[in-house]
């Protein structure tokens, strides 16, 4: 099933507030909360909705962020991912296009720990250059 005008300003909803009762979201949809109740049971069936998580403020975040864009060798992206993977600093890796082949996201309590990090990624097998993105200051996070 298609998901109407209606199910995009529920989802938007719970993003924002995913605890929102559901009454509430009924006032605010122009709905009955039964008819909103089957919505969200309908959006969670159907995968729109994958699952609720918990999201941390920045005070128990660590401190350092970085994005790591990484060139690879042909054929090693299995091995180089593999490396990643063994990182504990190293959170979210995706495949991106253009002159970079990997995007990784790395976090740590110290710069040190974060520089221990960044060295690691650069030198494991495959890894043909990076380029490091110490994140300052989040301007806007809407995950």
């Amino acid at each position: 099933m298609q998901n109407d005008d209606i199910d995009l300003k529920l989802v938007t909803l719970l993003r924002e507030n995913a605890r929102r009762p559901v009454a509430d979201l009924a006032r605010q949809l122009g709905l009955a909360r039964t008819t909103v109740q089957a919505r969200i049971e309908r959006l969670e069936s159907s995968g729109t909705i994958a699952g609720y998580t918990l999201r941390s403020s920045a005070a128990t975040r660590p401190p350092l962020q970085a994005t790591v864009l990484i060139s690879i060798e042909p054929r090693t992206g299995p091995e180089v991912l593999a490396r990643l993977r063994s990182l504990p600093g190293v959170q979210v890796v995706h495949t991106t296009s253009g002159r970079f082949d990997l995007l990784a996201q790395a976090v740590a309590q110290t710069t040190s720990e974060l520089d221990e990090t960044i060295d690691r990624i650069g030198e494991a097998r495959g890894v043909k250059s990076s380029e490091s993105l110490i994140h300052l200051a989040t301007k806007l996070d809407r995950t």
